[in-house]
């Protein structure tokens, strides 16, 4: 009685509930990669991404102007600026001139330099240092200042990310290196797995069911246990270190997934329009191409997406099959790791680093979305 027409059953809001959570166990985590990407370090390190809207509290150490700058008024010796060096609206709250003491002052109070004179900030950033001696040395004065900054944003790590000329920083190179690879091992499968479930799924001949048992059993095993036995195979014959040897592998570590999808969803069509296309004098090459492949575009989509974001994120594989010491075939997740070794303090290098290479993935994902459900239902249903 609870499945009465025009009520939803309890668990119908369960569910609801569930995919509305993993919506936004998704969903946010990505979010603030994005914000945090366009922001910069020092506002990351202060605040959460969620408060990149609001001002933030930031200590900084700042300088004033170099002693060249000085000019005499009244026999001083005198240096006027702002110690933000721009018209950034920010509001000084405390500041000192020993990095013991960085709050030893508040706006307007005067300081005494230690090589003489004294320095005067105001809340806004401006100050005054006079001396009644001339002010020596080649760097301005330390200002440690703690202000409350507006929210700031910039393309700054992005043009360092993807435009950088020094190679440990740019991604540019290892982005097109992703591209080379994932491409050609995404439609390689396709191609030659489409033949092989169309086989499988309408042509008879000895041993098709054991095939059959085969590629559901290749699905279980872990790739790690080829992974040395394809190396080796791949340097006896000199592939072992370039694109084709990655193409190779992934090809074959994908094909059993993809003959299975395929040949389920083939074996899934009308049999009166394969025997109807027989009976019309189609031959077995034309049937596949004209009526099969057409009609398999979802399928054929599904395992589209699986073998691009599987490809696209492997670093395993890229790590066994392209050993490059001078990184010119290096993908974005070993670039990933490398900066992670070298930059990892510099979170805003991180974040864009990850999102640029997740942009993709997700591009590629929405656009063919629609297809997954259908592909991965294939043969479900009679």
């Amino acid at each position: 009685m609870n499945d009465i027409a025009g009520t939803k059953p309890a668990l119908r809001w369960v569910v609801h509930a569930s995919v509305i959570f993993l919506v936004v166990l998704w969903v946010v985590p990505t979010l603030g990669l994005l914000i945090s990407s366009f922001r910069t370090a020092d506002q990351i390190a202060t605040s959460g991404w969620w408060r990149s809207l609001f001002p933030s509290e930031q200590n900084l150490t700042l300088r004033s102007a170099a002693p060249d700058t000085q000019v005499q008024e009244n026999g001083m010796y005198v240096i006027e600026g702002n110690v933000f060096g721009d018209e950034t609206k920010a509001t000084i709250s405390k500041w000192g001139v020993s990095s013991r003491a960085v709050d030893a002052f508040t706006p307007g109070d005067t300081a005494e330099l230690r090589k003489g004179g004294t320095i005067t900030v105001d809340a806004n950033g401006n100050y005054r240092m006079q001396n009644s001696e001339e002010f020596t040395g080649s760097r301005g004065s330390r200002v440690f200042v703690t202000a409350e900054l507006p929210p700031e944003f910039t393309l700054d790590n992005y043009h360092k990310v993807l435009l950088a000329e020094d190679s440990t920083d740019s991604m540019g190179r290892a982005f097109f290196n992703t591209l080379t690879v994932t491409i050609p091992a995404t439609i390689i499968p396709i191609l030659v797995a489409a033949f092989a479930a169309y086989a499988l799924a309408w042509m008879d001949f000895p041993g098709r069911a054991l095939l059959i048992a085969a590629v559901v059993g290749l699905l279980v095993v872990p790739l790690q246990l080829a992974l040395i036995p394809l190396l080796k195979f791949h340097l006896n014959i000199g592939i072992g270190k370039g694109y084709l040897g990655v193409w190779l592998a992934h090809t074959g570590f994908g094909m059993p997934l993809a003959i299975y999808l395929l040949r389920n969803y083939m074996a899934g069509l009308p049999r009166d329009l394969i025997e109807n296309a027989r009976v019309d004098g189609a031959t077995e090459f034309q049937i596949f191409t004209k009526l099969i492949l057409p009609l398999s575009f979802p399928a054929l989509a599904s395992f589209a997406i699986f073998q691009f974001l599987w490809t696209w994120n492997d670093l395993l594989v890229a790590k066994v099959f392209l050993i490059d010491a001078s990184g010119q075939t290096t993908v974005m997740t070993n670039r990933i790791v490398e900066l992670l070794g070298t930059r990892g303090g510099n979170w805003e290098i991180l974040a864009t680093a990850a999102f640029v290479s997740i942009a993709v993935p997700l591009a590629v994902f929405f656009a063919m979305q629609k297809y997954l459900v259908r592909g991965l239902l294939a043969g479900s249903v009679k």
